[in-house]
């Protein structure tokens, strides 16, 4: 395990419109706000793109995403973790449950999704936590290290 410690900086209320792609416009936002680690909560509508829902095969090293279409409007609930990449940008790591005429769907929005209709956000910033998305060799995956200076 890896942590460090930050306290609550700004808290922001955003309104995502008709068409946003998450996570990128909600990157974006923090970037020209200048909040690099923080906490974001989704909820609204979702109506296209591509959802991570797992691996191909589990035991395959860099794994292969598989990917599920969203087929019309879906509800989303949403919560992920923002955090600097190598280039020091501001990258959301958000996972989210889409659902639609009772069935539903969980997964990463990495490959990006549009909202539908409304989204909203709150995007709470993280202050002092030495937090930065390192791409890892395996997996391929940009985790969270911690005590490097960015």
């Amino acid at each position: 395990m890896k942590a460090c410690e930050g306290q609550i900086g700004r808290v922001f209320m955003i309104r995502l419109e008709d068409g946003d792609v998450v996570p990128e416009c909600i990157e974006h936002f923090a970037e020209e706000n200048g909040v690099f680690v923080g906490h974001a909560i989704l909820v609204g509508g979702i109506g296209a793109g591509d959802v991570v829902v797992g691996p191909r095969r589990s035991e395959e090293m860099p794994p292969t995403p598989m990917l599920l279409p969203v087929d019309g409007a879906h509800e989303v609930l949403g919560v992920g973790v923002l955090a600097p990449g190598e280039d020091g940008k501001p990258t959301l790591h958000i996972h989210a449950a889409l659902g639609r005429a009772g069935q539903t769907m969980t997964g990463c929005l990495r490959y990006g999704v549009t909202t539908w209709l409304v989204g909203e956000v709150i995007l709470y910033e993280i202050l002092g936590a030495d937090m930065v998305r390192i791409t890892d060799e395996r997996s391929g995956f940009e985790l969270l290290e911690t005590g490097i200076n960015h």
